[in-house]
């Protein structure tokens, strides 16, 4: 029975959550594969599903995200099913901790704390994770992250101690300074040099696109997916006129190049 929205009622989806529950049960005793699993090998799947997601996501394909959604939760349900063989945890121990993590870190919501934006929720989180075991403010950065998400991650976190620029504007003397030192260094420098001011370079602009209120990451990749599309563009204009990428001069290229981007910006446009 649906709601009036249209959705599931809870006892649907505590079902539907209990199914689930059920099948990997039976997948884990019965199925060869799904017996072999271990949190290591799982690992990496875990990290492509994630990535999976986040393409859905930015592509705005709702059934692609309902898809992907659920190829995630296997892996919670699959871990915590290993979890209760080796007996660590279970899916109730998983679901218990998250949900006095959630109570604890929400004093607003379920306490007496008051916040009056959501600047404040965040200052708040800070000062809880420390209390709860992180002994430094970037303590509870995970080491694994890709670069770009990591430098984006320690400076929302030390922005929540008030380690941040007075005012937004301030960033780009930063990043002028920071561009100026790279090009001194590729004039004589080495490259290792090299290499450490184009990260402070890396680290500046990503700290001017946070304080702008834009992911760098999420940016970069609607960028990368305009390029590869221009690009495709590019290659499938050239061969529909028999000649190959190799034998065209770059000034040939710009010119189909920019019918892409106007290509581009009339279907934008629309």
């Amino acid at each position: 029975m649906k709601n009036e929205m249209g959705m599931n009622t809870r006892e649907e989806k505590m079902e539907a959550f209990g199914r689930l529950l059920d099948i990997m049960d039976e997948l884990r005793e019965k199925c060869p594969w799904d017996k072999e699993q271990s949190f290591e090998s799982l690992r990496n799947l875990t990290i492509e599903e994630t990535y999976e997601l986040a393409d859905a996501i930015l592509e705005k394909d709702m059934e692609g995200i309902r898809k992907e959604l659920g190829d995630l939760l296997l892996h919670i349900v699959f871990y915590s099913k290993i979890g209760s063989e080796t007996g660590h945890f279970d899916m109730s121990d998983v679901c218990d901790s998250l949900s006095k993590k959630l109570i604890f870190r929400h004093p607003h919501v379920f306490g007496d704390t008051k916040v009056t934006d959501s600047n404040n929720v965040i200052e708040n989180w800070e000062d809880l994770k420390i209390k709860e075991g992180n002994k430094t403010v970037l303590g509870g950065v995970p080491k694994s992250l890709p670069a770009m998400i990591k430098a984006n991650r320690i400076q929302d976190k030390v922005r929540a101690v008030g380690f941040d620029w007075d005012e937004r504007d301030q960033i780009w003397d930063k990043v002028y300074e920071e561009m100026e030192e790279l090009r001194e260094v590729i004039r004589d420098g080495t490259q290792e040099r090299i290499e450490d001011e184009f990260g402070d370079v890396f680290f500046s602009v990503i700290n001017a696109a946070r304080l702008y209120k834009v992911d760098p990451e999420t940016a970069l990749e609607r960028t990368n997916k305009k390029f590869i599309k221009r690009f495709n563009y590019l290659e499938e204009q050239t061969l529909h006129k028999g000649k190959s990428l190799r034998d065209m001069n770059l000034e040939e290229m710009n010119i189909i190049w920019e019918q892409a981007k106007a290509f581009d910006d009339k279907k934008s446009s629309k």
